[in-house]
C-alpha cells in the first residue's frame, strides 16, 4: 500500500537503480500518489478525460484526482500492466468507471485508436492529458543512439501532437488539453539533452496550440514538475543520481506524484477558466 501523508526528505531517498520500465511498486520507498490527502469537490463531475502515461507516477495520479472529481478516465500506457492494472481499481475505488488501453503512442493510428476506444465507451471527450514520457540518461551527448533519440523525440512530442490531432475533432468550447512539460524544458539537465529538448518543445507547442485554439475557446495549458519521486527515476537515472534525489530544490526534497494531481484539476476544470497557454511549475522551488 502506498503510505499516506509520505513527504521524504532527499537525504531519505537511497540510490537504487530499476530495471527499465520500473514498477512502482518495486520503489523504496513508494510514491505517494493514491491522493489520500486529496479534498474533491465535484469539479469535473460527468467529464471524460484521457491520460496517457498513467500506470504509474504523475499520470496514476491524475487519474485518481479526475475521478474523485467525478469525472470517467481512460488511462493510457505501454507496458507495465501490473501498474495499470493497480491504477485501475484505484480509480474505480473512487466510484468511476476506468477504461485500461495498452498501446504505443509513437504510431498516429494507436493514437487515434485510444481516443475512438474512450469515445466509444464513455460517449465523449471532454479532456486529454498529454503525459506519457520516456528518457534515458547519458553522461555524453555523443553516447545517446540514434534509436534512444528517435524514441524520445517520438513519445515525448510526436506522440503529443497525435493525441491531440486525435482529441480535437471531439473536443469543444471549454474543454481542455494538459500537457506535461518539465523544469529542465526551461533550465536544462546535462545528462537528458533529449529529454529536455523534448519538453521544451512540449512548452512551445502549448503556447502555439494555445493560440490557435483560442478562437474555439479551448484552453492549451502544461504542467512542468520539477523533481518528483515516479518510476522513471531510479529506472533512467544512474544510482549516484537516485541518491538523495530532489536534494537541490528550495524544499530538499523531491515531489510526490500526489503533489502534482491538483494542477492539472485546476488546468482541467473551470476553475483554470482564463488560463491557456500557460506553464504551471510545480517544483518545489528548483533552482535553475
Amino acid at each position: 500500500m502506498e503510505t499516506t501523508e509520505f513527504r521524504p526528505q532527499s537525504e531519505e531517498i537511497p540510490g537504487q537503480k530499476l530495471p527499465y520500465p520500473a514498477r512502482q511498486s518495486d520503489m523504496n520507498p513508494a510514491p505517494d500518489s493514491d491522493l489520500s490527502n486529496y479534498k474533491p469537490a465535484g469539479k469535473l463531475t460527468d467529464q471524460v478525460a484521457i491520460i496517457t502515461g498513467a500506470d504509474s507516477g504523475i499520470g496514476r495520479a491524475v487519474a485518481i484526482a479526475f475521478a474523485m472529481e467525478g469525472a470517467n478516465v481512460a488511462i493510457v500506457y505501454n507496458e507495465n500492466t501490473d501498474d495499470a492494472k493497480y491504477t485501475q481499481r484505484l480509480v474505480e475505488s473512487k466510484g468511476r468507471p476506468c477504461l485500461v488501453i495498452q498501446t504505443d503512442l509513437r504510431q498516429k493510428a494507436n493514437c487515434e485508436s485510444a481516443v475512438r476506444q474512450t469515445v466509444e465507451r464513455f460517449g465523449k471527450l471532454n479532456i486529454l492529458v498529454n503525459n506519457a514520457a520516456y528518457q534515458m540518461a547519458q553522461q555524453n551527448v555523443e553516447d545517446i543512439s540514434e534509436e534512444q533519440l528517435r524514441r524520445t523525440f517520438d513519445t515525448n512530442i510526436l506522440a503529443y501532437f497525435f493525441m491531440a490531432q486525435a482529441a480535437l475533432p471531439h473536443l469543444h468550447e471549454n474543454d481542455a488539453i494538459v500537457n506535461t512539460g518539465s523544469i529542465v524544458g526551461i533550465v536544462g539537465n546535462p545528462i537528458l539533452v533529449d529529454y529536455c529538448a523534448t519538453k521544451g518543445a512540449i512548452h512551445a507547442f502549448t503556447k502555439s496550440l494555445a493560440i490557435q485554439l483560442g478562437e474555439r475557446k479551448i484552453r492549451v495549458n502544461c504542467v512542468a514538475p520539477g523533481p518528483v519521486w515516479t518510476p522513471n527515476i531510479p529506472g533512467t537515472m544512474p544510482k549516484d543520481e537516485v541518491e538523495n534525489f530532489g536534494h537541490e530544490v528550495a524544499l530538499a526534497r523531491p515531489g510526490q506524484p500526489e503533489e502534482l494531481a491538483p494542477a492539472y484539476v485546476l488546468l482541467a476544470s473551470s476553475d483554470g477558466s482564463f488560463m491557456t497557454g500557460s506553464i504551471v511549475e510545480v517544483t518545489g522551488g528548483k533552482l535553475g
